[in-house]
């Protein structure tokens, strides 16, 4: 109202032509002829009424037209809101259909019109401010890069990682094969490092390597996720599900990260991951650095001054992964890592362990205690021992022992008991063949003792006394065959049976 007021000034007082005041107030020429038409049909001059208000001022320049006795067809405000929120859907769009189902609808104008006066009446949103170096924001991008393996021509997706710090934006993109835990956690380690430092929190999204069961009060962590998050000392703060409000910042950039990055490399063929993150490194750069629209400076410069100084340092060792299970110690007081046996101590035969292993090393853990740590084996069905795990005289737990398993296999037959002794001494310490000969004895109780007998009988013969064979062979029936295979007679009479004489 202040420079409708103004061009009523210039124009009664001053004598200035439209342009003139146009050029005074800023505002085009047509619109300042538009205001003193209004102004004539209004019967206002200059000086204005004593005591008119802005207020009334715009009544008289803008009368409300008269409520239309027409009743036009309104469209579901709710579900057109809906539907915006859907990938490439627009409010013209929605009119279009709109007036396809009611030609005598509103106008393009009031369609969007009504729409605004709808939405402004929702619910707020609250805008959440973030301080320096306290969050990290992560996710995946929906779109994937493809890669063309050299070797099989076949094509390959890669998966798009994402980062975004809370107050400078600063972004961090790389490609990964997968979304997996290995990939995932990876993917932080490179993060941190190529910002160099460690925030107070990071963001993710309920991704199953991330968040194993999602909850608004007490997420369930990954334990290999908890475990990264505890070398770099960062607390995992997950969003809520299905509330990309609370992870904005790394919507926006997953949003950039399609649109400067992947789309710019759309025309381009690949052939290894590492050429896809080489063509990513100097589009991030240019990204980072690019400067904002609204506001001095980049994500870098901003990243710099504020972000950076509030970052924690860097631990001194870089994070190693490390996987977790739930093993069950057996009767040896060994446990299973990727068919590979490691002892702890004999005490805890029977019981349930946590077992954390690297690349390098594993360790079990009973109630968070560590009780056992050995070097990583990749030897698949063998024993790595420590002789302090053993109890005296290396006999385990619950009567286990040497003895118990000759007994019980005397009792089947002696081929059975031949084979569990041979089983008992091809291991430095018999205490790690108690695993394979309570499998073969318990063979009994699904094969009968007679079949276990001539199987045993077979596997001696062949020179292979393991679970897995004696196994196969009756599996595959092969301990009939020899039960049923006719004996050769070399004394029988026959005219091609030359007999010992001859060779005298």
């Amino acid at each position: 109202m202040r420079k409708i007021e103004e061009v009523l000034r210039l124009h009664f007082v001053g004598g200035r032509s439209n342009r003139e005041i146009s050029e005074v107030i800023r505002v085009s020429p047509t619109t300042v002829g538009d205001y003193l038409r209004r102004a004539r049909f209004a019967g206002l001059s200059w000086p204005l009424p004593s005591g008119m208000t802005e207020a009334a001022l715009e009544a008289k320049l803008f009368p409300s037209l008269p409520p239309s006795n027409v009743r036009r067809p309104e469209p579901d405000w709710a579900m057109i809101h809906r539907e915006l929120s859907r990938k490439g859907v627009t409010l013209e769009l929605l009119w279009q259909e709109f007036r396809e189902q009611h030609p005598d609808g509103f106008q393009y104008s009031a369609f969007c019109q009504h729409y605004r006066a709808f939405a402004h009446a929702l619910p707020v949103t609250l805008r959440k401010s973030h301080t320096p170096g306290e969050e990290l924001f992560v996710d995946y991008s929906g779109q994937t890069m493809g890669i063309i393996d050299p070797r099989t021509g076949e094509f390959k997706q890669a998966q798009i990682f994402v980062a975004v710090l809370g107050v400078s934006n600063y972004t961090f993109v790389e490609a990964t094969w997968t979304q997996g835990l290995a990939d995932w956690t990876g993917s932080h380690v490179r993060c941190l490092e190529f910002m160099g430092g460690v925030p107070a929190a990071i963001v993710p999204d309920n991704l199953k390597s991330g968040v194993t069961k999602p909850c608004f009060y007490d997420p369930d962590i990954n334990p290999s996720y908890q475990d990264f998050a505890r070398h770099y000392d960062v607390t995992i703060s997950p969003a809520r599900v299905r509330k990309p409000r609370d992870k904005a910042k790394v919507e926006a950039g997953v949003l950039l990260a399609q649109r400067w990055i992947l789309a710019r490399l759309r025309h381009l063929q690949f052939f290894s991951l590492a050429e896809v993150n080489q063509a990513i490194s100097p589009l991030l750069m240019q990204l980072n650095q690019r400067q904002f629209k609204k506001m001095p400076g980049s994500r870098q410069s901003v990243f710099e001054a504020m972000d950076y100084p509030a970052l924690k340092p860097l631990p001194t060792v870089r994070y190693e992964f490390a996987e977790w299970k739930q093993a069950t110690v057996g009767i040896d007081y060994h446990i299973e890592v990727e068919r590979h046996y490691y002892s702890v101590p004999y005490r805890y035969a029977r019981q349930k362990v946590d077992v954390r292993f690297t690349a390098n090393t594993v360790e079990a853990f009973s109630k968070s205690e560590r009780i056992a740590c050995h070097l990583r084996s990749w030897v698949e069905g063998h024993h790595t021992s420590i002789a302090e795990h053993m109890p005296p005289s290396h006999q385990s737990v619950e009567g286990w022992n040497g003895p118990r398993f000759l007994a019980w296999a005397a009792k089947i037959g002696p081929k059975t008991e031949a084979a569990i002794d041979q089983v008992l001494r091809s291991r430095k310490y018999q205490q790690q063949s108690y695993r394979r000969a309570l499998g073969i004895l318990r063979l009994d109780k699904s094969y009968g003792a007679e079949r276990l007998e001539a199987a045993c009988a077979r596997a001696i013969k062949i020179q292979s006394v393991t679970y897995r064979s004696i196994h196969s062979i009756l599996k595959n029936g092969l301990d009939r065959l020899d039960a049923n295979k006719p004996k050769n007679n070399p004394t029988s009479n026959h005219v091609n049976v030359r007999g010992p004489d001859y060779y005298h």
